[in-house]
C-alpha cells in the first residue's frame, strides 16, 4: 500500500496561447471519481462555446483510476498527454480540464500533444503540489491535569494533532505513521506516567 501521494495544492487555472489558440487548464483536487466528473462537468458549463474541453484525472494513491478524453481532438493528442503529465509528475486525486479556443492555425498531432501536456505541467507549477502521508488515526485519553502539557508536547515533537475534546477526561485525536506506533506508546507512557490511554482507529492520508 502507498505510504504517501502527491496532489495539487489547490484548485486553480492557468492559460497559455499557442499559434493563436487559447489553452486554459483548470486543475482541482478530487477525492473520488465522481468528484472528478463533477469538476469536468462544471468546467464544461463555464466554457460552452469552447472548441474542445478535454480532460484527464487520476484517482487513488496507487493511481487505480485513470481516465482521459480528447473531446473531439484527434485520438491520443489531448487527453492522453494530459494524463501522462499527471502520471509523470506523480500526481494523484487530481482532475484536469484543458479548454481550447481554436485560433485558426492547425497545430498538427505533435503540436497538440505538446500543447495539452505542456499546459497541464505549467498549471501544476503555478498551483504547486502537496504530499499527503498515510497515518494511523488514534486517540489519547488523559486527565485534565496532564492534558495541556501533553498537547504542547505532542505539537512540539511534530505529532499531527487533529482535534482536542474536553469532557470528564480530555481526548486528543492524533495521526501517527505506522512505523512510529511502538516508540510512541513508550513515549506516551513515560510522559504521562502511564496514565494516558491510547486507542487505535482507522487510517487516513494527512
Amino acid at each position: 500500500m502507498q505510504e504517501q501521494y502527491r496532489t495539487v495544492a489547490r484548485a486553480g487555472t492557468h492559460e497559455t496561447e499557442i499559434n493563436r489558440s487559447r489553452f486554459l487548464c483548470a486543475l482541482a483536487p478530487a477525492a473520488t471519481e465522481r468528484e472528478a466528473q463533477e469538476f469536468v462537468t462544471r468546467v464544461r458549463k463555464e466554457h460552452p462555446t469552447a472548441t474542445h474541453n478535454c480532460y484527464a484525472y487520476v484517482i487513488g494513491a496507487d493511481a487505480s483510476v485513470q481516465k482521459a478524453s480528447d473531446d473531439g481532438e484527434p485520438g491520443g493528442t489531448a487527453g492522453a498527454p494530459m494524463l501522462q503529465m499527471l502520471m509523470r509528475r506523480e500526481v494523484r486525486y487530481t482532475a484536469a480540464v484543458v479548454t481550447r479556443y481554436y485560433g485558426g492555425v492547425k497545430l498538427g498531432a505533435g503540436g497538440l500533444i505538446r500543447a495539452y501536456g505542456g499546459v497541464v505541467g505549467e498549471t501544476l507549477d503555478a498551483l504547486g503540489t502537496v504530499t499527503r502521508q498515510r497515518f494511523r488515526l488514534a486517540t489519547v485519553t488523559v486527565d485534565h491535569q496532564r492534558a495541556g502539557r501533553l498537547e504542547n508536547d505532542l505539537r512540539a515533537t511534530g505529532r499531527t494533532v487533529r482535534e482536542v475534546r474536553y469532557g470528564e477526561t480530555v481526548t486528543i485525536g492524533i495521526g501517527l505513521p505506522d512505523a512510529d506506533l511502538e516508540s510512541f506508546r513508550a513515549w506516551l507512557a513515560d510522559t504521562t506516567a502511564g496514565t494516558a490511554v491510547l486507542e487505535l482507529g482507522g487510517e487516513a492520508f494527512i
